[in-house]
């Protein structure tokens, strides 16, 4: 039998701080959501800037959509239904890794500005920090680096953001990259200080 809401007692009064965490580690934590169209550049950014912040000696974890996917959220869907618990189970992830002291990079496509808001409010807004990696529908299908705009051209994938299923730009990003017109380096840097200046 399930438990209900009322057998459940969180300890969080008894374990270690998010202070003692950071002091240990020497470092804020905090979350850089990465959202854009699939083939934006969202995970080549996010793992530069993973390595460029390994260098300064921060620690840090990538979410990424596909992997998160073919793991902890492998029983879902693309439906919006099911695109609203990916979202919901990622942001909190994320907040325990910033709430560990570490720095979570997430890269997820995130279409709608209503599950921004739902990843936003579940990690915290001073936490928090969106990213919007800019690139036409036009310019990810001729980059199609994993195939699937010829797979959704060839009605192989249902749902396919852009093409089936909307994307919202979002209105209120916290930084915006257009990879059109930048290199990954350059996105990068940029995300590299919008992130110190935040978060730390």
């Amino acid at each position: 039998m399930p438990e209900s809401p009322e057998n459940i007692h969180p300890v969080g009064d008894r374990m270690l701080q998010r202070s003692d965490k950071e002091a240990l580690l020497n470092q804020h934590g905090g979350v850089m959501w990465f959202t854009g169209l699939s083939g934006s550049g969202k995970t080549s950014v996010a793992i530069a800037l993973e390595k460029k912040l390994h260098a300064d000696g921060v620690l840090t974890q990538i979410l990424d959509g596909d992997n998160i996917r073919t793991g902890l959220n492998s029983n879902l869907s693309f439906t919006d239904e099911d695109r609203l618990e990916n979202i919901r189970r990622i942001a909190e992830v994320a907040k325990l890794f910033a709430h560990a002291g570490m720095v979570a990079l997430c890269s997820f496509i995130t279409p709608r500005e209503e599950l921004r808001q739902l990843a936003r409010e579940i990690v915290g807004k001073s936490d928090f920090l969106e990213v919007f990696v800019k690139a036409s529908f036009k310019t990810c299908e001729s980059r199609d680096v994993k195939g699937l705009y010829a797979k959704a051209k060839a009605g192989q994938v249902k749902h396919f953001t852009g093409k089936d299923s909307g994307f919202e730009d979002p209105e209120g990003a916290d930084l915006i990259l257009d990879t059109e017109s930048e290199t990954v380096e350059q996105s990068c840097d940029r995300s590299y200080d919008m992130l110190r200046s935040r978060i730390f």
